[in-house]
């Protein structure tokens, strides 16, 4: 499908490889044009500790993200990313903006910029159905997100079904990683715990489609809000599914 235009906007350094480029490769294939941003036009890098060593072993990148992301990274429009902070930028020419996700420190530069905040303020209004905008986050890349705050000091998302990086996850990888990693792995789950609370005003709810609590984490499994272009998902696991259920929920908007 042309004429589709995606930006996947990223921190200088350490987003998820596979929540990246999967979805670039799926979006992609499906015949979108995709684009990136960083703050400044800096050529980002994925976190390196998912792409090699014995981290990439127990808990990274599969060898087809790998690949992947070998790939996107050579790409032109990877090299040469647009600065979010320009005067010229905006996301209005986009139909759909996604958001990975990642563990490194180095995403906080895309989750805290309030000039990111602003640019998702103006786009969100069109993300609401019938709008012809979608949006996409896994992981972290949903706090992009909640730490966007409308007028009223609510978060863009405040009352979206909406998924999450589970606290029991991120836990179990700190814990096991602890004697290597430090707290590599914890204080964006803390810091997650206390936005949801404060922002949301609500506990997140992870569910399956039967409605019960999900404690598990072997199953891909995302959620599409019913009011927003918007779908989410919890880790990479979810990469693969989540960009199909994008592009196919574009496709349907297009064809409406």
């Amino acid at each position: 499908m042309s004429g589709i235009e995606v930006l996947i906007p990223m921190s200088d350094y350490g987003h998820d490889p596979t929540e990246t480029a999967i979805p670039y490769t799926t979006f992609t294939d499906a015949g979108f044009t995709v684009h990136f941003a960083t703050e400044n036009g800096t050529i980002p890098a994925c976190d390196r500790k998912m792409l090699e060593g014995i981290t990439q072993k127990l808990l990274g990148a599969t060898q087809e993200a790998i690949n992947a992301y070998k790939h996107m990274a050579q790409t032109k429009e990877f090299t040469s990313p647009l600065s979010w902070s320009s005067d010229s930028f905006s996301l209005d020419s986009y139909d759909v903006v996604f958001l990975p996700g990642g563990h490194e420190k180095g995403v906080r530069q895309l989750i805290d910029s309030n000039i990111m905040h602003q640019h998702l303020v103006s786009y969100w209004k069109g993300v609401e159905k019938p709008g012809k905008k979608h949006v996409g986050a896994a992981c972290h890349g949903v706090m992009v997100l909640s730490e966007t705050l409308t007028a009223g000091n609510k978060s863009i998302i405040h009352d979206c079904d909406t998924m999450a990086l589970l606290g029991v996850f991120e836990g179990a990888a700190y814990w096991s990683t602890r004697w290597a990693l430090g707290d590599y792995y914890i204080k964006l789950t803390e810091r997650g715990v206390r936005m949801s609370r404060r922002v949301l005003g609500r506990d997140w709810m992870i569910r399956k489609s039967s409605g019960n609590i999900m404690l598990g984490c072997s199953r891909e499994f995302v959620v599409e809000d019913e009011k927003y272009n918007y779908i989410s998902g919890r880790w990479p696991g979810d990469a693969q599914l989540l960009a199909d259920r994008i592009v196919e929920l574009v496709k349907k908007n297009t064809d409406n």
